[in-house]
């Protein structure tokens, strides 16, 4: 019998495909939804799939880039064409292509670098990069996801996306502090001063981090919203100077005028 299913669904509309593609591709998101690499068994019980089964989907999806193998671990993760799948879908958002062509001027009007980010699966992600004319040394670049509590941009999605959306990644994140004894310099790793700080962003529209997250690098973010108030992205300005991060200056004073002007009217909101 064909694995081809080209029956009208229930709406009348004709479904088509392959039934075995079909379920390839629910391990697929499964592992797109997960925080972080997975074992076999693992994800054959969270897509209540035979570990022999999944192991033939990984297999192809490792042929074709879409899953990578730790050969330490032997754990599995989205491989590099997953992301640049994820890259390409991300970028064609209207609200990154209309910021993405004005970002150059604002870093060369404050003279900072820009980064512009997207929510995607796992995260905050840098989807659009300008360099000042004096770069500074950093890891960061085109497909980086950063932090929720510890980096700029990550902090504006927190408080401009719903709870439901940035739960998973918030509670990974505390899980990971509170087993590490991590308390950061204005945040402790609880739901209590959590609260606080999203309050702070909600207020100010703003999001900084200074040079004791990452030493030397200070970073200021603010986001680009729909008419419902929610984050679509997040533009960021970093560099080596505390002038960066001082309300009354240019750079903080531009970076608002500039993510207000590419924002929809709206109710601004991140619950």
């Amino acid at each position: 019998m064909s694995e081809d299913h080209d029956e009208a669904g229930a709406d009348g509309h004709a479904r088509g495909g392959i039934q075995s593609l079909d379920t390839a591709l629910l391990v697929l998101r499964a592992m797109a939804v997960l925080p972080g690499s997975v074992t076999l068994t693992d994800l054959a019980r969270s897509v209540d799939m035979p570990v022999s089964k999944v192991h033939r989907y990984l297999a192809s999806f490792i042929h074709a880039g879409l899953v990578a193998q730790s050969e330490r671990s032997g754990r599995y993760d989205l491989g590099p064409f997953a992301s640049e799948l994820g890259l390409a879908a991300l970028a064609r958002n209207d609200f990154v292509n209309r910021t993405a062509d004005v970002l150059p001027e604002l870093s060369e009007a404050t003279g900072a670098t820009a980064l512009l980010s997207t929510w995607g699966n796992g995260g905050a992600t840098v989807v659009r990069w300008e360099r000042a004319a004096s770069p500074i040394l950093t890891s960061f670049g085109l497909g980086s996801t950063l932090p929720l509590l510890t980096s700029a941009s990550g902090r504006i999605f927190l408080a401009f996306l719903p709870r439901k959306v940035t739960a998973l990644r918030l509670a990974v994140e505390l899980a990971r502090a509170s087993e590490a004894g991590l308390v950061w310099p204005d945040l402790n790793p609880d739901m209590a001063s959590v609260e606080s700080l999203i309050a702070r962003v909600r207020a100010d529209r703003l999001a900084c981090v200074d040079g004791r997250f990452v030493p030397g690098l200070r970073a200021v973010s603010a986001p680009v919203t729909d008419w419902a108030g929610e984050a679509q992205v997040a533009v960021t300005l970093i560099g080596i100077s505390e002038a960066i991060l001082d309300p009354a200056g240019s750079a903080i004073r531009m970076l608002t005028e500039f993510t207000k002007k590419l924002s929809m009217s709206g109710p601004s909101r991140g619950g």
